[in-house]
């Protein structure tokens, strides 16, 4: 049944990001400034269709520990293509560090631009750094909720890397605490796995972390949330999205 699930779920996501992809061209020419609530509009009917066709249900601890609309910076653990997703339900304006190689897809990677996301070009080293410090401090300015992976891939489940340090660099050029994120989406959402798991994806928000904090001290804090809440399993769980009206998905987590 997991495997039919999936596969049910694979021709629901990849016909309704076609879709709704058509009329991208028009709407970054006539309304670019509507493209973040189109983005918004896509995410929200694609984890619907993760609900209710592979059982994943998605539950959140720590969302009063983010600043009602100004600017943030956030750290989160990347398991999966979820956690590229999910957060365009969380915040109202977020904006992710993502890889140039996403920028260039046809379409989609326009929009991604369009909608504010901060592209990386990860062969640039020192430059790129830089363009990305210049990219966030416009987003800061914007108020923007700034998204950083610092695994800087996808990671599976139990496994430890070495995080980049860039995150660094940008939480001392923007000064804003780190607020750092855990989550288990690895778990039913796997990276370039067909298969969905049903069960509850967890995402845990922690304290922020000072800003000022040094590079090792930050990254060490990083990590620490991130395991304290894998020990500990992500509980308690005390809020829940992704419960959506029939036909299409309300607003998840009240976003």
């Amino acid at each position: 049944m997991t495997t039919i699930r999936a596969a049910l779920f694979n021709v629901y996501f990849f016909g309704l990001t076609f879709i709704l992809a058509l009329p991208t061209p028009l709407l970054r020419l006539v309304a670019p400034t509507r493209a973040l609530d189109y983005a918004r509009f896509w995410v929200r009917v694609v984890l619907w269709g993760a609900r209710e066709i592979c059982g994943i249900r998605v539950s959140v601890t720590g969302l009063e520990l983010l600043p009602g609309d100004g600017a943030a910076l956030l750290a989160s653990q990347h398991q999966s293509a979820f956690d590229t997703l999910v957060w365009l339900t969380l915040v109202p304006r977020p904006s992710y560090v993502v890889k140039q190689e996403l920028t260039r897809i046809p379409l989609f990677g326009p929009m991604l631009l369009a909608a504010g996301m901060i592209r990386v070009d990860r062969a640039a080293g020192a430059a790129a750094l830089r363009a990305v410090l210049t990219a966030t401090e416009a987003a800061r300015g914007a108020g923007r909720q700034i998204l950083i992976f610092p695994e800087g891939t996808r990671v599976a489940p139990g496994v430890r890397v070495k995080l980049q340090p860039g995150i660094a660099a940008i939480a001392a050029r923007l000064g804003l605490p780190v607020i750092p994120v855990a989550t288990d989406s690895g778990l039913h959402w796997g990276r370039r796995a067909f298969l969905k798991r049903p069960g509850v994806i967890h995402i845990a928000i922690g304290a922020p972390i000072p800003a000022g904090t040094k590079r090792l001290e930050l990254l060490d804090a990083i990590e620490a949330h991130w395991r304290t809440c894998e020990a500990a399993g992500f509980e308690p769980v005390d809020k829940s999205v992704g419960n959506g009206p029939a036909g299409l998905p309300g607003k998840l987590n009240g976003l």
